[in-house]
């Protein structure tokens, strides 16, 4: 089979056919999806019967597998969904999640991130992503100017609600600082490293112009001339760049069967 590349949206995302996750790839074909995650941030292949294996398979591709950090647990796959899985490693999610990097809130956040669709509602519950190069892009030289050089702090308390801004920090909960602009290691293009959930305050500035800096930076992130908006179906394997592309999830009815598998790469690279 011939890999065929299609562009999802003008924001970002292209969908990957001719693809067979059931065994070993080609080096042709690994660099072609390599550089297709580069140019176009999100990547999309559809696989109804995906297993474990050849989502790990994919995920390889990338870099290195992270595994969890239960230190109760072996497993490299996390499942996202709305009630507990007995004897499977579970995040607990419902409903609407504002806009976020994984793992911003640490030292060393993840390069990528993937989730396969075993069970999605037929309403809600899709997943926009934020091209936050074209975010960086569009911004006026005087902006690009004052936020050079700044970094934020990004906080995330597990034991919160983890689908909303908190309202208070807990200097016990996991948070670290990052530059408010990042380089990508690879392309070398610049990127807003800011998101509604977990950025809290910028670093050296009062108050007040903090709240303005942010508000500003995470409008531009949720506008939807900057977003792909992913409408799940059973099957779908989503992988982003977490450097670049901030995420979110629209809102579904919690009583509506919503399950997918989560598998994460590590980053080689600090965050530039």
């Amino acid at each position: 089979m011939t890999l065929s590349i299609t562009k999802l949206s003008k924001a970002a995302g292209a969908e990957i056919t001719g693809l067979d996750l059931s065994s070993e790839l080609k080096k042709e074909d690994t660099d072609g999806i390599r550089q297709a995650w580069l140019d176009h941030k999100i990547l999309l292949v559809r696989d109804g019967n995906l297993s474990e294996e050849g989502q790990e398979r994919f995920c390889s591709v990338f870099g290195q597998i992270a595994g969890l950090k239960s230190k109760q647990s072996s497993s490299k796959f996390l499942f996202v969904s709305n009630k507990e899985i007995p004897e499977q490693e579970t995040a607990v999610q419902l409903g609407e999640m504002m806009f976020h990097y994984d793992q911003a809130y640490s030292k060393n956040p993840c390069k990528a991130s993937t989730l396969y669709s075993i069970k999605v509602p037929e309403m809600g519950g899709n997943t926009c992503f934020s091209n936050c190069c074209a975010v960086y892009e569009k911004l006026s030289a005087e902006w690009k100017n004052r936020l050079e050089g700044k970094t934020a702090l990004n906080y995330f308390n597990y034991d919160t609600d983890p689908s909303k801004r908190p309202e208070e920090i807990d200097p016990n909960a996991p948070q670290y600082s990052h530059p408010i602009i990042r380089t990508h290691p690879e392309t070398g293009r610049k990127s807003v490293y800011v998101n509604r959930l977990m950025t809290m305050q910028i670093n050296g500035v009062n108050n007040d112009e903090s709240r303005e800096i942010l508000e500003f930076l995470f409008s531009c992130i949720e506008d939807k001339t900057n977003i792909y908006e992913h409408i799940w179906t059973k099957g779908d394997l989503v992988l982003w760049d977490n450097r670049c592309t901030a995420h979110a999830r629209t809102h579904y009815d919690p009583q509506k069967a919503r399950l997918l598998r989560r598998m994460t790469i590590l980053d080689e690279n600090p965050v530039l």
